[in-house]
């Protein structure tokens, strides 16, 4: 079952950055899939390429993506995952697990007449992304993912427990767990302001507050915006939280540790999809706790042997502050696959 609507989105961007392409003739519709209803954007004809956007993200941050790999031959589709936009977004934590997150790019496939796809994610949507390849290999042609590395499952330890240890209360991970905690702290800003203290944020460190201190109070507030994003890309996703607020996307953190518990199973499986990963030599937490070593690592390249890891100048958000050198990555390796 679907909901159409066709939507004439202006081109904001153009004027502060040239590899911006109007997004007008995009397809917008909610797609019924594994009990919600989803919102898609839709462009383009021919092999099935799924964008999964993570945190504190919308379907638009692949507004580059979406118009250049579609001009390329690729039908191009962007959903506002479960939490997200214009999706429905079950209050629940326990709604949010693993299992729920591929079982709804599942359904979205079957309900696109799709047998498999193309898969490009980003942060939470990279981990989503990996486990998709992990769970239902058989729905994924090649991946590319940004960002988020695959870490394989501990055995003994659940990742709350094992990242308080080591890294302490003040970690956001954990101080987004409490329900309401982070919602309260995030009341004390608008939108637009919350959004640019995570979107924008240059720290290669891990996001961590000082003891005491909330995460969204910690980051800072920047000053002007850089040449790769607009006031009004930002304003456009602002307007969408205001209407749904952050609780959705929160609830991925919360259940972290019931994932740990339901995929107990695959515990030493290896991802044996055709990979690319991207990551940028500025992300959050690259210089941390041997995440660099990792990516650059035999450890990683052994649970994800079919891969090719790519390292860039830039930072977290790197399909919109790279996007021209992104997409170029994302053509290339789709195009060999």
């Amino acid at each position: 079952m679907t909901e159409v609507r066709r939507l004439k989105t202006k081109e904001t961007a153009k004027e502060k950055r040239d590899q911006t392409m109007s997004t007008e003739g995009i397809i917008h519709r909610r797609i019924s899939t594994n009990g919600i209803w989803m919102h898609v954007a839709e462009l383009g004809k021919g092999p099935l390429v799924l964008l999964i956007h993570g945190f504190p993200e919308l379907w638009s941050s692949w507004n580059y993506q979406i118009t250049h790999l579609a001009k390329h031959g690729y039908r191009v589709v962007a959903p506002d995952m479960r939490g997200y936009g214009d999706s429905d977004s079950p209050p629940d934590p326990a709604s949010y697990t693993i299992l729920h997150l591929v079982g709804d790019l599942i359904g979205l496939l079957d309900q696109l007449g799709e047998e498999k796809a193309f898969v490009v994610g980003h942060d939470w949507g990279a981990e989503v992304a990996w486990h998709l390849c992990l769970l239902r290999p058989d729905r994924v042609k090649a991946l590319v993912n940004l960002g988020v590395p695959f870490r394989p499952r501990s055995p003994e330890l659940k990742p709350l427990k094992f990242m308080n240890q080591v890294f302490g209360d003040s970690l956001y991970i954990i101080q987004f767990q409490e329900p309401g905690r982070a919602e309260k702290s995030f009341s004390r800003y608008d939108c637009l302001t919350i959004l640019k203290k995570f979107l924008l944020v240059d720290a290669p460190d891990l996001l961590a507050a000082p003891p005491g201190v909330e995460i969204i109070d910690f980051l800072d507030t920047p000053s002007e915006l850089p040449p790769w994003i607009t006031e009004e890309e930002l304003q456009f996703s602002a307007s969408k939280f205001q209407q749904s607020g952050f609780t959705g996307g929160l609830n991925y953190y919360r259940a972290m540790d019931m994932n740990w518990e339901l995929l107990g199973a695959w515990q030493g499986v290896k991802i044996t999809t055709p990979t690319k990963y991207i990551v940028g030599d500025k992300d959050l937490g690259f210089e941390a706790a041997g995440t660099r070593e990792y990516i650059k690592g035999e450890a990683f390249k052994g649970l994800v042997p079919n891969m090719e890891v790519v390292v860039i100048d830039g930072h977290h958000y790197i399909q919109i502050e790279k996007a021209e050198r992104v997409t170029s990555e994302i053509l290339s390796f789709f195009g060999e696959c």
